[in-house]
């Protein structure tokens, strides 16, 4: 793991060392040949962790090593950050001829190094110097000297030949709780030939996490007598990490027609004529590539079979089939039932299909199933070992309430889980680790996950233009651990995220000594532990936190995450409480802290000690009952993100808030914040802004058109007071077309006096138009005119899925929205005007209407 952070930490280390205010100081105080050296050292130290990233770590000493190097570049950074930091002082910036006085004061108190804090930057700087070339002449010690590689070269994924050893060879009897899943297979395996398909053969995949039992649903599928019976010709191929389309095309070959040819170009040939007009099933056990390229080439001479030939394809991956043209018949295959979880626990433990003789084992069992998430690779292999002390209900006890992960590594499920997490780029491997943060269960959001990892520094590319570029690397990095499994969808929230149990230990098995999570588990060993050295923690909300839970982190000095989670989803009406000594006697012994979260507590002031967290870069501050921040956040020069997300007390911000320079995204959901206000920080170059209404106020409605200043926002946004809008130019200044927003609510008044003016108002409205890429929901409420413009209903909204309109009285018509391709959504209240028969066919060309409800006033469609 040290080899992971350090080498995603050095690139962001060379940034600051080539930093001009950095080169400002070294200049000035004549220390710019030192950073010269410094930087020197830092490419050495990267060439050998390059080595160390592409091989498996196993001496202890060596991972020591590694780790000290690890926690010294961690301290190099704290060092050159707060010079940074110091160099963007207004005093330093204003007074040049002072400035070498100034540099003398420039010390960064540095904690847990062995730097004095009393020490000049020189003498800084020869302690990191000393203790690099140190580390650089030890690296022989390393075991990276000789390992046969280049440090420019991307090596592939290690092969693991044991699954090479997989075949279509199975024991249906061994198998519990996939009938139906294989009857499904069987059945889309026998579909007619004249199925929609561009080639004559088509793709059947299984997807699904490791371990929960894709390759066993496909073995039961080939060794299906019907589906024998149906296919001339039947072929399978184990493919795992190397994606030869060699080997592949050999195998496939000699399954099919047992024989051998050893060139490639023959070897096509002769397949390409033996599958000719015959009906064919191959199964590709494992895929783990993703390229299109490599694909076209194994399947190039398959063209010839007969109509109706499937391919069966197994992986954790659907980056390959996005590329491909199949029939997603199935959803990604998931763990077993309850039920089907016991008995195959049961048939591997004891020997039998349940625990009906075994009564006083099913709590446990039950726990086992629970902790394994009812994975059958995991339940497999937790049942041989508990096989050989199956009646010793004290051997069940101890499994059941020990930490799985402990036991996987003798009983196989780590390694399984572990080849996945081997096959991730470095920097999916750092982004992993870091989750390890997040106790099981934790309901997570994926913007917010990627502003933390944006805060901590760990999506710093020196390609990178701006941080919406770092932004949209760390969505395309979210989703990239979501399609393998990674992370999964919440059962009952499509919005939310979660890890699966086996995923979350996993993560904390990797993420070693830099790591702290605070919960029962490590709280009952948290004496034992050294803590000095952790530089993220987390921990878990309860409705009391008092000081001494955490008092215990006043020995991590070096800290830069402080983390309060919550375990599932958190009901509204429950409230924490957190001990006021954490912010005013905690907090400021904890210098470093780049990150820190107080969401949900009930906190209604912060102190003003806050503003010496100096390297803060993330502060959530959302669902506290604080009234205002301290003026003295405005100290927090390198904040980038800061979350106020119903704060619902909040009314003002502090008066020198643009000084905040860095400050990239700032939520105020939910409070009681002006536009007015807001609109007075839109200057800030680079923020996202994050609202969910506008009031409009005044009484021509002018405010409106201030949304331009707003060029970042984006998500949800409700604007109500439109009737104010006197001029349709203010609408059109506001530039929502401009905007990524998600959701857009327009809200009129519901009187309809005798100043509202229809033809002004479908004016408004027409400017108003969204962007139709992102828009998801689309609400409009007393709407004044007669008519809506032709943008309602548009059918370039390919994304927009609800539709609500309500209160518009004076409306005559409802627009064409059948045109919507994406629409699920439909809620139409308070059309006076309209009658019923013009609903009825504005509606008509719904492809799924279930119920079309006319109550008085009241139209709703559901559709499926």
């Amino acid at each position: 793991m040290a080899e992971l952070v350090l080498s995603s930490l050095l690139p962001v280390l060379f940034e600051k060392l080539t930093d001009a205010a950095l080169k400002t100081i070294a200049r000035h105080k004549g220390i710019d040949a030192e950073i010269k050296k410094l930087q020197k050292s830092l490419v050495s130290i990267q060439l050998y962790l390059t080595h160390a990233s592409q091989m498996e770590i196993t001496d202890p000493s060596v991972k020591q090593r590694l780790n000290d190097l690890q926690h010294l570049a961690y301290d190099i950074e704290d060092v050159l950050d707060g010079w940074a930091t110091d160099a963007m002082d207004p005093e330093f910036k204003q007074e040049p001829e002072g400035i070498t006085g100034k540099v003398r004061k420039l010390i960064t108190p540095t904690c847990c190094t062995t730097f004095s804090r009393t020490t000049t930057m020189i003498a800084e700087l020869d302690d990191i110097s000393t203790k690099l070339q140190d580390l650089v002449k030890q690296k022989a010690d390393l075991g990276l000297e000789n390992l046969g590689l280049k440090a420019e070269e991307e090596t592939r994924p290690r092969t693991n030949n044991n699954r090479r050893l997989q075949t279509s060879v199975v024991n249906p009897s061994s198998i519990v709780g996939r009938q139906t899943h294989k009857d499904a297979l069987v059945q889309q395996l026998l579909l007619p030939a004249d199925e929609p398909c561009d080639q004559n053969y088509s793709i059947v995949p299984i997807i699904g996490m490791g371990g929960v039992g894709k390759t066993t649903l496909a073995r039961l599928v080939y060794d299906e007598q019907l589906v024998k019976d149906h296919f001339d010709l039947k072929a399978w191929v184990c493919v795992s990490d190397e994606f030869d389309a060699v080997r592949i095309s050999k195998e496939i070959f000699q399954s099919m027609a047992n024989k051998e040819v050893p060139d490639f170009n023959r070897l096509q040939e002769a397949l390409k004529d033996h599958v000719k007009g015959k009906k064919f099933l191959l199964v590709l056990d494992d895929i783990w590539s993703e390229s299109y390229e490599d694909w076209e080439t194994l399947v190039r001479p398959l063209y010839t079979c007969a109509p109706g030939s499937k391919i069966i394809i197994t992986t954790r991956k659907d980056q390959l089939l996005k590329q491909l043209v199949y029939n997603p018949l199935h959803k990604p295959l998931h763990s077993l039932s309850d039920d089907d979880a016991l008995s195959l626990l049961a048939r591997n433990a004891l020997g039998v299909d349940n625990f009906d003789s075994y009564l006083s084992l099913i709590p446990y069992a039950q726990g086992i199933v629970k902790k394994c998430g009812a994975l059958p690779l995991a339940l497999i292999a937790l049942g041989r070992l508990l096989r050989t002390k199956k009646d010793e209900a004290e051997h069940w006890i101890n499994v059941s309430n020990s930490d799985i992960w402990r036991l996987k590594v003798k009983g196989g499920i780590l390694p399984a889980l572990r080849l996945s997490y081997d096959d991730l780029s470095v920097p999916l491997k750092r982004l992993f680790a870091y989750c390890s943060l997040f106790p099981k269960d934790y309901l997570f959001n994926k913007e917010d996950l990627v502003l933390l990892w944006m805060s901590e520094g760990l999506l710093c590319q020196p390609t990178l233009i701006d941080s919406t570029e770092e932004q949209q690397l760390g969505h395309e990095f979210f989703d990239e651990l979501l399609s393998r499994s990674f992370f999964q969808h919440a059962p009952n929230n499509e919005s939310l995220f979660v890890m699966h149990d086996l995923m979350n230990d996993l993560a904390t098995s990797v993420a070693t000594e830099f790591y702290l999570r605070l919960d029962n588990e490590s709280e009952k060993n948290i004496k034992k532990m050294k803590l000095d050295k952790y530089r993220h923690t987390s921990y878990v909300k309860e409705k009391y936190v008092a000081y001494k839970k955490l008092q215990v982190l006043e020995n991590t000095k070096c800290l830069r995450t402080f983390l309060a989670t919550s375990v599932g989803e958190v009901e509204r009406w429950r409230e924490f409480y957190l001990s006021n000594k954490i912010l005013t006697d905690l907090l400021p012994k904890l210098p470093l802290l780049r990150v820190l979260s107080l969401s949900g507590f009930q906190i209604s002031e912060l102190p003003e000690s806050i503003g010496t967290l100096r390297h803060l870069r993330y502060l959530n501050l959302s669902q506290t009952h604080i009234t205002h921040l301290p003026e003295k956040v405005c100290n927090l020069v390198n904040l980038q993100t800061l979350i106020l997300l119903g704060c619902k007390k909040l009314t003002e911000l502090p008066n020198n808030f643009l000084n905040l320079k860095n400050l990239q995204h700032l939520d105020v959901r939910d409070t009681l914040l002006s536009f007015q206000m807001l609109s007075e920080i839109g200057e800030l170059k680079s923020l996202q802004i994050t609202l969910s209404k506008i009031n409009i106020e005044s009484e021509s409605g002018t405010e409106i058109a201030k949304l331009k200043d707003f060029k970042n926002l984006y998500e949800k946004i409700s604007v109500k007071g439109l009737e104010k809008v006197k001029n349709a130019i203010y609408a059109h200044e506001a530039n929502i077309s401009q905007k990524r927003l998600s959701e857009l609510k327009l809200v009129w008044s519901n009187e309809l006096y005798n100043s509202r003016n229809e033809i002004l108002e479908k004016e408004v409205l027409n400017e108003l138009k969204p962007c139709q890429d992102e828009l998801i929901k689309l609400k409009i409420r007393s709407y004044g005119g007669l008519e809506f413009p032709k943008w309602v209903g548009d059918p370039s909204f390919l994304h927009l899925n609800h539709v609500s309109i309500s209160g518009c009285k004076r409306c005559t018509s409802i627009p064409p929205l059948g045109q919507l391709s994406s629409l699920k959504e439909l809620f139409i209240q308070g059309l006076n005007a309209v009658e019923v028969g013009l609903c009825f066919h504005a509606c008509k060309s719904f492809k799924y209407i279930v119920a079309l409800i006319w109550l008085k006033s009241h139209l709703k469609i559901c559709l499926h």
